[in-house]
């Protein structure tokens, strides 16, 4: 069993007081890594779309807004609180539909919180640790998802996948690629179809790049070939990960998912949510509680082409997410294992193990 190669798309450069992270909006074309030491440079990145992927935005998070309290020139556990909550709710503005974010910032207030009765050198010391077991945790979550997923696939099989769930969107490994990933090692050989998920183009630019770098077997498709390749028999299943999951089931991912989703219930094909525990918010009732961001209009008109490809001043509606209905989903798998329908049921279940 031969490792994949894997990028390490978010690092904490503590020497150096910074977060260093893979500028994914220049890939494929550049290879560049940023040194970011401000939590400004932090929350530009993540707007951005430098870093993305729901556990890399979390872990960017983390480092940042440790590196951010690190800097603080308070003297009290009181002032250093203050300082470390403006930092908090400054990074949390950046994705409003992420929920690892979120997820990991508060975290990281627990822990501070926590070591309230130490001293301001150890409390800092502390946030360092944490931020570092939230990436480690990561790659070890990627790998389980990844297990439990390949359990549900069949060596030879045709996988289309939707935006970028991949090691660069994660500690390691992904989790909608973690199985391919892992199928890669163990001699599966799966034929994976990438859409290119406009208006982005993350699948073309990302998930096509990396697993072209892992010699994995991928087909670039545009979106609206997503059908055609189903009905060719040439799909036995979708996988794709998440950023947000309702109580319900209901799961937001990148624009374009609910369609595929639709697709592949037509067809009878399986379609995979792989998602850790930390997108499962049992608190947001049904994806119509899940806020979808709006994005500029130059996404669409303007900016992969040399000209405009729209006319000037035309209308334009950009959400950057879709939900799909839970009833079009037929399981969920997280780290702890597969949830099935009723998701209300076992999604519960699932976080409380």
């Amino acid at each position: 069993m031969t490792a994949v190669k894997a990028i390490q798309s978010v690092q904490l450069d503590d020497e150096n007081n910074t977060v260093i992270i893979l500028d994914q909006t220049l890939l494929p074309n550049e290879k560049v890594f940023l040194h970011l030491s401000t939590p400004e440079e932090i929350w530009e990145a993540i707007y951005h779309l430098k870093v993305r992927g729901a556990p890399a935005i979390g872990i960017a998070a983390a480092f940042g807004v440790y590196l951010g309290t690190k800097q603080s020139k308070a003297s009290t556990y009181e002032q250093l609180l203050d300082d470390f909550q403006k930092i908090k709710q400054y990074l949390a503005s950046s994705r409003p539909t992420a929920v690892n974010l979120f997820w990991a910032l508060d975290r990281m207030e627990d822990r501070l919180k926590a070591e309230k009765d130490k001293s301001i050198e150890e409390i800092k010391n502390a946030l360092k640790e944490e931020a570092e077991h939230i990436r480690n945790e990561d790659e070890q979550v990627c790998y389980s998802i990844g297990e439990h997923a390949l359990s549900l696939l069949k060596p030879g099989w045709g996988l289309l996948t939707h935006c970028n769930a991949g090691t660069i969107a994660t500690a390691r490994y992904g989790t909608a690629l973690a199985p391919i990933y892992l199928g890669q090692e163990r001699g599966y050989h799966f034929k994976v179809f990438a859409d290119e998920t406009r208006p982005l183009l993350q699948g073309a630019r990302l998930t096509a790049w990396e697993l072209q770098e892992a010699g994995v077997d991928v087909t670039l498709i545009c979106d609206n070939m997503a059908s055609i390749v189903m009905k060719e028999g040439k799909v036995q299943a979708v996988l794709v990960g998440c950023d947000r999951v309702a109580a319900n089931g209901d799961t937001a991912n990148k624009i374009g998912t609910s369609g595929v989703a639709i697709l592949a219930k037509y067809y009878g094909i399986p379609f995979y949510v792989c998602a850790p525990l930390s997108t499962i918010d049992l608190d947001c009732p049904t994806g119509e509680h899940i806020p979808i961001e709006v994005r500029k209009a130059e996404e669409i008109t303007t900016k992969w082409y040399e000209k405009p490809m729209a006319p000037e001043n035309v209308q334009t509606y950009n959400p950057a997410f879709d939900v799909t209905d839970h009833e079009l989903i037929t399981a969920i798998i997280t780290e702890k294992g597969i949830a099935y329908p009723p998701f209300t049921k076992s999604l519960k279940h699932m976080k409380s193990v």
